[in-house]
């Protein structure tokens, strides 16, 4: 059995002789080929080739094409920031003061954009590599889209304007569906929604909003013929059965699940469960042993029916060759990795670093714990958030993001005892965990220090 029936039979709930793989290369694998991220992002011969070098190298079962969740958000108005080790992340949002919806007439066009130089090398991909390899056609998902276009309002909108907010995801879902067409008709076998955003608002609003619009979606999906998949970012384990209620073939998470804790539930729906290897302390950071210990382990946790072994997300650029290799051969030869750690550990050798004086601060410390505000949508909002506080406070308050790619910050986070990412901290003390603030919430808790009580 070739590794893109070994996927398609794993999201079609059968028994599999093993494990699939997924290695979501996305602008990592411009690494391989020595490209930076813009370069494949923007030139199809360049992702033509990052794309076949990454499926050869990690011998992968099922792969992205590309992963950018900001290529909708560019066509409908969004300014981009482009980065050389890391997918654009969005500049400005059109809908930010505005309650209208402009852009409600137009939805993308085929020549718009990107879209052409995507579906060039979708196709050529599908003609290279389609007979052996599940191609994943990623769509951003229709609230991370709407964020994007609102920007961090949407999260005061959710409570203040709740037909404003479904009107724009209306909108949204119709970009996914005729971004999903498009991909469908260049022959992407799996199309996928990536929604990062969803781990940042509870279960009960996304049953208010978001519940119908992905039953609709993937409903729509599969009568057009393809696999689905829900991606999601961040800490959504208490959202995870309410996704699952939207019927998606299979949802992919990263380390802030329980992958296991997840099983349980995607298990009641027969839905397949994808991840969830950690990018930074284990991928980027981590040893060849390191990654192929933590793969068997996460591997014998899990029962293996109805499940995919992938990083957790996208991989960072400068992820080592050798530490997705020994993922791959983690998962595609188990037994015989098992024997060359089977006397191994994975230690802790970070750098150690030293928390500030948090009951002597001459002002209130703002912290932020990301996984990357440029990379990461979650973490760009909850980022978003603490700079609109301090814009609105100037001098009064700091404000300091720390990234968990930086191996001195998976320090910093291991000693300050952060359980989910992103989350902001005030004085040293938790304040939001995975749930990006509503303005008057921060400010709320902000004024308190300012006034001279603790939090």
């Amino acid at each position: 059995m070739n590794g893109k029936q070994l996927v398609l039979d794993t999201l079609d709930h059968k028994k599999t002789e093993r494990i699939p793989w997924i290695p979501f290369a996305g602008v990592h694998a411009g690494s391989l080929c020595g490209y930076n991220a813009t370069e494949i992002l923007k030139d199809a011969d360049k992702l033509y080739k990052a794309v076949l070098e990454a499926n050869r190298i990690y011998n992968a079962d099922g792969q992205p094409v590309l992963f950018d969740l900001q290529v909708e958000a560019e066509i409908l108005g969004c300014e981009l920031q482009w980065e050389p080790y890391s997918p654009p992340s969005v500049r400005t949002h059109p809908l930010e003061n505005t309650d209208r919806i402009p852009c409600l007439c137009r939805l993308p066009k085929k020549t718009d954009g990107r879209i052409p130089m995507i579906l060039d090398v979708m196709r050529r991909l599908k003609k290279e590599i389609g007979d052996r390899t599940a191609l994943f056609g990623l769509i951003c998902g229709p609230f991370t889209l709407a964020s994007h276009l609102r920007g961090s309002n949407i999260f005061m909108d959710m409570y203040d304007d709740e037909e404003y907010v479904k009107s724009l995801l209306s909108f949204c879902t119709k970009v996914a569906m005729v971004m999903s067409e498009y991909y469908i008709e260049a022959g992407m076998d799996v199309i996928a929604a990536v929604d990062p955003l969803v781990s940042q608002i509870s279960p009960s609003h996304f049953e208010t909003f978001l519940s119908d619009t992905y039953t609709r979606l993937f409903k729509y999906l599969k009568g057009a013929g393809v696999h689905t998949a829900f991606f999601v970012c961040g800490n959504a384990s208490e959202s995870i059965d309410v996704m699952c209620q939207s019927s998606p073939d299979a949802i992919f998470v990263d380390e802030n699940v329980d992958l296991k804790r997840a099983q349980q539930t995607t298990k009641k729906y027969n839905i397949t469960i994808g991840g969830n290897i950690p990018l930074t302390s284990i991928m980027l950071h981590g040893t060849q042993q390191d990654n192929i210990k933590y793969v068997i382990d996460l591997i014998d946790s899990l029962d293996k029916d109805n499940l995919i072994i992938a990083p957790g997300c996208d991989m960072p650029y400068h992820t080592p060759i050798e530490n997705t290799v020994a993922a791959s051969q983690a998962v595609q030869n188990t037994e015989a990795m098992r024997v060359s750690v089977q006397n191994y550990e994975i230690t802790d050798d970070g750098p150690d670093v030293v928390l500030p004086d948090y009951e002597h601060l001459d002002r209130p410390l703002i912290e932020v714990f990301t996984l990357d505000s440029a990379t990461c949508a979650a973490c760009t909002y909850m980022m978003d958030a603490a700079l609109i506080a301090k814009k609105e406070y100037g001098d009064k308050i700091d404000v300091k993001e720390y990234k968990f790619t930086e191996k001195e910050n998976i320090s910093r986070v291991k000693k300050m005892g952060v359980q989910k990412l992103p989350s902001i901290y005030i004085n040293g003390k938790l304040q939001f965990s995975s749930i990006i603030p509503r303005r008057s919430e921060l400010f709320e808790r902000i004024n308190e220090v300012l006034d001279g009580g603790k939090l």
